[in-house]
């Protein structure tokens, strides 16, 4: 019996560094959310906040930008919107708010425009639901450039 436990013990002192390794739960819901995001035609990347020392304090945790992609005959304004206690706000300059800022969830606290893609920064929580609010914001974003 007692080469039963020995042979166990050395087994689990052999794998526990593996179980080290192995992602945790929240690694797993990111891990969801983003692959959703990228099936779904949205990019995600670590970026800064625009702004710089005018950019909005970012809530705890990893901010991240979801963004989705614009062609190159775009006609959006570029700039930098952030979410402030009256609302959405163009950080650095006088910017017209977008109507599709209505469809972001209460997570996004900025979103942004570059030559090359319109997206959101977030601190990622909630489901592949608020996910989705910000592809079809970010869509519908992209879409009044078109006209």
């Amino acid at each position: 019996m007692l080469t039963y436990l020995l042979i166990a013990f050395i087994i689990a002192v052999a794998l526990a560094p593996l179980v080290h390794f192995m992602p945790s739960k929240r690694q797993r819901e990111l891990s969801r959310l983003r692959e959703y995001a990228a099936l779904h035609g949205l990019f995600v990347e670590l970026r800064p906040l625009p702004g710089g020392d005018r950019a909005p304090r970012p809530p705890p945790g990893e901010v991240i930008y979801y963004g989705l992609r614009l062609p190159a005959t775009a006609d959006l304004p570029r700039g930098a919107w952030a979410l402030r206690e009256e609302g959405w706000r163009g950080i650095g300059a006088r910017l017209p708010v977008p109507a599709a800022f209505a469809g972001f969830p209460a997570e996004v606290f900025v979103a942004s425009c570059d030559s090359g893609s319109c997206g959101a920064f977030w601190v990622e929580s909630g489901g592949e639901q608020k996910v989705e609010q910000i592809r079809a914001a970010l869509c519908a974003w992209a879409g009044q450039g078109a006209s």
